[in-house]
């Protein structure tokens, strides 16, 4: 079954989410494997494919679902095998079931799980025999390995769901489960009618310390900024390289890039050459060839949020526009370093943090909370 594991791939800039689960690959003999499942439809199966190839391929056994006894077999750079007593839980039809569920979940889209529990509550809705054929369909279109997880209960497992959909003295997909009865079909909906007031209750219920999701959107500051300030910058304000002066340690410097850079090097003569540069971008390029100071890379991120807190104390104006961003996750990019930009995915982004810092901070002083 594949698990919450997480990885990417990088596609002209645009990172695309996937996850992996392992496998035995057969090209002679059995390897183990990682089958990669990305959210754009494509499978890593030792070479990107369609789902359409993929499920080709595991029809063809090189995906293998069948493990023979006797067959060798090794997981590279660790261990030869050969396999005996085998007990072959997969099948081909199971394999790309789960795979395209996955690639569902990947894109937030409802798999076969949220399908027949979408089906099942339009039968509990309306409880006609049409509507518990379609969520009987459904829930058998789950497949087999995960009906037991659809309704997130380990105790009860899919026992309420099976008995719901195969109804009064029907049978449920289980060989070994007697006919419904009655009994068990009414305890069958009192099983969902709990679930649905508990959801509800749990839907109600406010966060003790707030959403830990932000309700507004996510805000890009892409590398695009002017050399002189303009009447409406938006959120080219809230770029480090904005022409916003910012006095600091005495010294007044033309943006917060002139100030970080400035005060990474180690000749006075440098640092006053960066200061007076006369774009953000000729700053940069001056510190690029100079030493920098010792131990920079542990003291970078207390002096950015030092220039940054000068920043937006000294300019109300950009500290509005900010605030104006609410709770948003701010996704900063810089070409130059996946330090401080986000970079598709490639990056740690600790400019858009630091903002988000500084603009916790900004909404604390509006809000009368005490400065430390």
């Amino acid at each position: 079954m594949i698990g919450r594991r997480v990885t990417y791939r990088t596609v002209d800039g645009v990172r695309i989410p996937g996850t992996w689960r392992h496998v035995f690959i057969r090209n002679g003999g059995y390897f183990l494997t990682d089958l990669l499942i990305y959210a754009d439809g494509l499978v890593d199966c030792w070479g990107l494919v369609t789902v359409e190839e993929f499920e080709e391929k595991v029809r063809s056994g090189w995906v293998a679902t069948t493990l023979p006894d006797g067959a060798g077999a090794s997981a590279h750079g660790m261990a030869r095998w050969k396999f005996s007593e085998t007990r072959n839980r997969l099948t081909p039809e199971l394999l790309v079931a789960e795979v395209r569920d996955t690639i569902d979940r990947l894109n937030r889209r409802p798999d076969s799980i949220g399908r027949c529990l979408a089906a099942v509550s339009v039968f509990l809705a309306d409880r006609t025999e049409e509507n518990r054929a379609a969520a009987r369909t459904a829930f058998l279109a789950i497949p087999a390995s995960r009906r037991r997880q659809a309704l997130g209960d380990m105790d009860s497992k899919d026992w309420p769901l099976r008995t719901l959909v195969a109804g009064p003295g029907g049978r449920t997909y289980l060989p070994q489960d007697p006919p419904v009865s009655q009994e068990s079909y009414d305890r069958a909906l009192a099983y969902f009618e709990d679930r649905a007031r508990l959801r509800a209750e749990h839907d109600a219920r406010t966060p003790t310390d707030g959403p830990a999701t932000p309700h507004t959107p996510t805000v890009r500051l892409f590398p695009l900024c002017p050399d002189e300030p303009v009447a409406d910058p938006g959120h080219l304000a809230l770029r480090d390289d904005y022409p916003a002066p910012v006095t600091f340690g005495g010294v007044l410097y033309p943006s917060v890039t002139h100030a970080y850079w400035a005060l990474s090097v180690t000749r006075p003569e440098v640092h006053d050459a960066i200061t007076d540069a006369d774009t953000a971008a000729a700053a940069r390029g001056l510190a690029a060839s100079a030493a920098r100071r010792e131990g920079w890379d542990h003291l970078r991120t207390a002096v950015m949020t030092g220039l940054l807190r000068a920043k937006y104390d000294q300019h109300p104006r950009l500290a509005e526009i900010l605030l104006a961003t609410d709770d948003a996750v701010l996704v900063y990019d810089d070409l130059d370093s996946a330090f401080w930009g986000e970079n598709a995915g490639s990056g740690r982004n600790w400019s858009g943090r630091l903002l988000e810092l500084v603009r916790s901070e900004l909404h604390a002083r509006r809000a009368g909370f005490p400065e430390q």
